[in-house]
């Protein structure tokens, strides 16, 4: 791999800072180095890329909760799915993400978890890495299941969850959760002893009941307002503990869809932007237009911004991650440092990666996602390599 070097760009540095005019030099997949001066000697060789005006450079974005993308889908169970969304992500800044699957019959689950498990052994630099896989359902409560299919929703189970953490060879990272079934607060304190991070999800917990979750060891949150008991002024829900409970980390859907731009605004004046993880909960469809498609064995119909069952029911989203970081920054007026640590610090921190992801360090993986000035992706280096360069770039 022929080192490169990223030349006069803004960058946020690991203590949220904005350094103007930097440089980035990557070599053998690493950050070498990242600072004000130019780090070539006049003996070095490297691929270089002149930065954009006005552009900046941020640590690779990871989604820790996505289905699907451009007709592929995790739960399809095979090599070529997960290559398309792998090839796919940069475009949207994605350097990294959690292979997410849903509520399905067993054998599905277990193929997707297996085939995820040997694409993760195998998946080479060059596009998006699959850090693990989030495990949605099927422990979640059938009053909140969402487009999750009721039929196929199981009680936590300590055991189940085992077998399929051996199917997954350990690559189970996340599982989203109801504590309030019966044996959901054995689940939730065996995947948090076990460094697995416990999601409450899909759940019709009480306050109190998560409180419970807590000390059981749930520390996350699976999509802040959808498919979970809302805020009530005599019982906060589960909406209301995530934005008062600081142990708490909270995805949130920033698409104006699956919340309101003023609701987001409200959590984020109570989550900030250091419990604030975004994600895009993507499905098959994104990028594909409208149309009809489908989300676990479900016909999903896609219109108008959309992606909904025929009941009306929202079936996921067709976000994109660079979408969700500019809705973000119009609903809220956060800065871009703030941005870096939803889309980065946060999922790498939970993850256990700080030390490879989540900022531009040296020593650290060469995952960076240049944004123009209106931030849009104009390019993305996944391990060092350009996985992505919009075509109107020349550099």
């Amino acid at each position: 791999m022929k080192p490169g070097v990223l030349l006069h760009g803004d960058y946020i540095d690991e203590n949220g800072s904005l350094v103007k005019n930097g440089y980035l030099f990557i070599k053998n997949g690493k950050i070498e180095y990242v600072g004000g001066l130019n780090p070539l000697t006049d003996d070095e060789e490297a691929e270089t890329y002149e930065m954009p005006s006005g552009s900046i450079m941020v640590p690779g974005m990871i989604d820790l909760h996505i289905h699907g993308a451009s007709g592929a889908d995790v739960m399809d169970g095979t090599e070529e799915a997960l290559s398309i969304m792998a090839e796919v992500l940069p475009a949207e800044g994605t350097t990294s993400f959690l292979a997410t699957t849903m509520t399905e019959n067993t054998l599905h689950i277990e193929e997707a978890l297996a085939q995820t498990a040997s694409f993760i052994e195998n998946q080479k630099p060059g596009s998006a890495e699959i850090a693990g896989i989030h495990l949605e359902g099927p422990f979640i409560s059938p009053k909140r299941a969402g487009a999750q299919p009721k039929g196929f929703i199981e009680m936590p189970n300590v055991e189940r969850f085992k077998q399929w953490q051996e199917k997954a060879r350990n690559q189970i990272k996340l599982v989203t959760l109801a504590p309030e079934m019966e044996g959901g607060l054995d689940l939730a304190s065996y995947l948090s002893s076990n460094g697995i991070i416990a999601s409450i999800g899909h759940s019709d917990s009480t306050f109190e009941e998560v409180k419970e979750g807590i000390k059981s060891g749930i520390s996350h949150v699976t999509h802040l307002f959808n498919g979970m008991r809302g805020m009530h002024h005599r019982d906060p829900g589960v909406a209301g503990a995530a934005l008062i409970q600081k142990e708490l980390n909270v995805e949130m859907i920033v698409d104006g869809v699956h919340a309101s731009p003023e609701m987001m605004n409200l959590a984020y004046h109570s989550t900030g932007p250091d419990r604030t993880v975004l994600i895009t909960d993507s499905m098959r469809a994104k990028g594909l237009g409208e149309g009809t498609y489908t989300l676990g064995g479900q016909q999903v119909t896609v219109k108008n911004g959309r992606a909904y069952l025929e009941d009306g029911t929202l079936a996921g989203s067709i976000l994109s991650m660079n979408d969700a970081v500019k809705n973000m920054m119009k609903f809220t007026n956060c800065s871009i440092a703030d941005i870096v640590k939803m889309t980065s610090v946060n999922a790498a921190k939970e993850l256990n990666i700080y030390d490879k992801k989540g900022s531009l360090s040296k020593g650290k993986d060469a995952d960076i996602t240049v944004l123009t000035e209106d931030y849009n992706v104009c390019m993305t280096f996944c391990r060092g390599e350009l996985a992505y360069r919009r075509k109107e770039e020349k550099v």
